[in-house]
């Protein structure tokens, strides 16, 4: 099997996504990880509508979600494109996730604030449906407490996801390599390997909300304190 391409994009985390990523507490017990089901949704916004589009997700469209059984795991602002708005969201499996959305899109939430969220979008159907490629891999949350929407707490972190692509679904030697030989050496440079994910290849359980179909991808992502220890990582 042969790696097509690699995508590496930056994301920097929003004020109120960012404690949906745990930090590790090597005291602790073990967390508990979610989730079965996850979209990385990926909205291409006309210019300049980035933050009306966050403002309108923080107040909206977080907790009437949560309040059906999603979890909005975290949500981004690509680094590398100023009109890109990235986030993820979690399910338990792929039937839940048919009667949430189902509940979501048709409820009073979404109707009431609808048209000012698809003012804001240009695309929003570049969706990757993932599972966690291993029963351990997926995001683990910790203490997860979010400032109250609105807030204007400022962040250095990144979260760097690299989408592998391949010409067949992803094995598990692949998996294995990857456990052995660069999660390691991406630890022992100081950034955190928060979770990796292979596509789940399920029919879509909601087809109103399309997703990329025939493409199978390994996903991972990576925590760093701020651009210069990132830098830091990619330099020779």
């Amino acid at each position: 099997m042969s790696i097509l391409r690699a995508l590496k994009f930056l994301m920097a985390t929003v004020s109120f996504a960012a404690q949906g990523f745990a930090m590790e507490n090597p005291d602790s017990q073990p967390p508990q990880t979610c989730c079965p089901i996850v979209e990385l949704r990926q909205y291409t916004l006309h210019p300049g509508q980035r933050d009306v589009l966050i403002d309108l997700f923080d107040r909206e469209f977080v907790e009437s979600q949560e309040a059906l059984g999603m979890e909005v795991i975290g949500q981004f602002r690509d680094l590398v494109d100023p009109n890109r708005f990235v986030w993820l969201r979690g399910f338990r499996d792929m039937p839940s996730r048919a009667q949430a959305l189902e509940d979501f899109y048709g409820g009073p939430d979404w109707k009431a604030h609808r048209e000012a969220a698809n003012a804001t979008m240009i695309d929003s159907d570049n969706v990757l449906l993932l599972h966690p490629a291993t029963p351990t891999s997926g995001f683990s949350f910790g203490n997860k407490e979010r400032p109250r929407a609105g807030a204007n707490e400022a962040r250095s972190e990144l979260i760097v996801a690299t989408i592998y692509y391949f010409d067949a679904p992803v094995d598990a030697g692949f998996v294995e390599f990857f456990e052995r030989t660069v999660k390691p050496d991406v630890i022992g440079s100081g950034a955190p390997v928060l979770a990796y994910f292979v596509t789940e290849h399920s029919q879509n359980t909601f087809p109103q909300l399309p997703v990329r179909e025939g493409e199978n991808t390994f996903v991972w992502f990576t925590r760093f304190n701020d651009p210069v220890a990132y830098e830091r990582h990619i330099a020779p």
